[in-house]
């Protein structure tokens, strides 16, 4: 097992924090690998390794490959523990868009973690039901000892989960509104905008950055410009990402196309 620990060489690594790759294939390798070494040490120490896992086009490369590694290199994750970040609201589980077809035809689907053990937004509640609901998964996540490593992904308006510009650092899981320009990048898997759902579930801010390690990933040009705000911007609910520049846990992992617009002592 002692493979799954190399990580793979950097391109650069001027700022500690910011790591940028060749291309996206080497990117996700890297993760899939820092994720696989949070598994390997837990398992070594007898324990369950709590993740919080992402949805979307960024960490698929990151699945892929911890798919790779549990068929051929032994990693097993029957000691994993996943807290996704957010589902859409209303969703069922057996549609397409869900989040939970996403991780089952992603992840879940290929690897040997207990289906007890998964825990994604539940997008079929009443609205009479979701309070009391996004305060047991508070409750869980904490009863774990809290997240060992969460993976996020950055949306165009600058969110993580699903919480868009307005969303306090001292936030918790909620149901929100989703901005008009998430609606739109969304629109291609809905059949167009007027399908994508209006509001989601998502984890806060604050049991995001309460997690022990964090790693943002951002690949394609499509990220640049809210990757060079978030990174080097000021501080602010305007793009919620720039509330992990307060935290020393934080890596981002970015391709040569997301972080072309950094400085140029960080390409």
């Amino acid at each position: 097992m002692k493979e799954l620990l190399k990580s793979i060489d950097l391109v650069s690594d001027k700022e500690k924090a910011i790591k940028i790759y060749e291309n996206q294939e080497i990117a996700s390798a890297y993760v899939a690998n820092r994720i696989a070494s949070v598994i390997v040490t837990k398992q070594e120490q007898g324990q369950k390794a709590i993740l919080g896992l992402a949805t979307g086009s960024t960490p698929k490369g990151v699945y892929k490959e911890l798919v790779r590694l549990h068929k051929y290199e032994g990693l097993s994750f029957q000691n994993v523990v996943t807290f996704n970040l957010d589902e859409y609201y209303p969703m069922h589980p057996v549609e397409e868009q869900s989040y939970v077809s996403f991780m089952k035809s992603n992840l879940f689907n290929y690897i040997d973690i207990p289906k007890q053990n998964i825990h994604i937004p539940d997008g079929t509640l009443s609205m009479e039901a979701i309070h009391a609901y996004c305060d047991l998964y508070e409750k869980k996540i904490a009863d774990f000892g809290g997240l060992d490593m969460q993976l996020l992904g950055i949306g165009r308006t600058g969110h993580i989960g699903f919480n868009e510009p307005g969303s306090g650092d001292c936030s918790k899981t909620r149901l929100v509104t989703l901005n008009d320009l998430t609606r739109e990048d969304a629109s291609g898997d809905f059949g167009g905008k007027e399908k994508v759902p209006a509001q989601a579930i998502t984890m806060g801010i604050q049991t995001i950055t309460q997690a022990k390690e964090i790693i943002l990933m951002a690949l394609s040009q499509r990220k640049a410009e809210i990757i060079q705000k978030a990174l080097k911007g000021a501080i602010s609910a305007d793009i919620p990402a720039t509330y992990l520049q307060k935290l020393a846990h934080v890596e981002y992992i970015l391709d040569k196309a997301a972080a072309s617009l950094l400085d140029k002592g960080n390409n």
